[in-house]
């Protein structure tokens, strides 16, 4: 999002698009709605009646630190999870790993992300972005609260099991609006181009995010240069074609046709 928060291009951006941030669960739902064109969309919100755009995602190569599952137990003794949804693709990805690798079905309860709090009252917790960051800093306080814990990082798991990388989201489009070959050729350049001058200005990212976070400007340059992976290659198109198959297979998705991808 670099170019959109930034000059010179912010200005030239704002005349394109019209931003509202907000989270991954509630841009796919207002991309499906048809209150927004264009999201950052979890995968596990995909359908047919959505693009994908060519060349950007939220992905990571192996370990991602910003989904983390927390167990007081074995996983495979688990029955109860505590889960933050504010991401779709990451409670999917997680029930995944339990139905398909694991052979348990443990319920999940959506809960606030407060780690002690959610382990108080389930046998594990399921932590998505900056809480999951927060929360191994604070590891030990947590464990003082709740006892000792094992903490299982969602991409290493999904990695591991798979061969392939974890992906949470990608951009995409209404299917619905008729965008002329010079449309779509610009918006995959806006949003190609915005995300290569971010990881050109890791460290002013860096200096943004240390007043938001309580978390030391070595980690987050860490998570944004090692543990994040940005583009939509082949293996992330392959795991996301994976995902869905395995998924639908276990119940956790509607099976569906392939995502088409917006053609340039």
């Amino acid at each position: 999002m670099w170019d959109f928060h930034h000059s010179p291009r912010k200005t030239l951006l704002a005349e394109r698009y019209q931003l509202h941030l907000t989270q991954p669960s509630a841009c796919a739902r207002q991309l499906l709605d048809g209150t927004a064109d264009l999201g950052l969309v979890p995968i596990a919100a995909l359908t047919p009646a959505l693009r994908i755009v060519p060349g950007c995602a939220i992905a990571s190569q192996r370990q991602v630190r910003s989904i983390q599952l927390i167990a007081k137990k074995d996983l495979a003794d688990v029955k109860t999870v505590a889960a933050d949804t504010a991401s779709r693709s990451s409670v999917a990805y997680t029930k995944l790993l339990f139905r398909h690798f694991l052979h348990t079905r443990p319920a999940f309860h959506a809960a606030p992300a407060d780690a002690a709090g959610m382990l108080r009252e389930h046998d594990a917790a399921l932590l998505i972005g900056d809480p999951a960051l927060l929360a191994l800093e604070q590891r030990s306080a947590i464990e003082a609260q709740v006892g000792p814990c094992t903490w299982h990082d969602v991409a290493t798991m999904w990695n591991s099991y798979t061969g392939l990388p974890w992906v949470a989201a990608v951009w995409a489009v209404r299917a619905e609006i008729p965008l002329s070959q010079r449309k779509r050729e610009q918006l995959f350049l806006d949003l190609n181009t915005s995300r290569r001058h971010g990881q050109e200005n890791i460290e002013a990212l860096v200096g943004e995010w240390m007043p938001r976070l309580a978390i030391p400007p070595a980690t987050i340059r860490t998570y944004l240069t090692e543990n994040i992976h940005y583009l939509l290659d082949a293996p992330c198109r392959s795991a996301i074609d994976e995902f869905r198959r395995l998924a639908a297979a276990n119940h956790i998705l509607p099976s569906l046709e392939p995502i088409p991808y917006l053609a340039l």
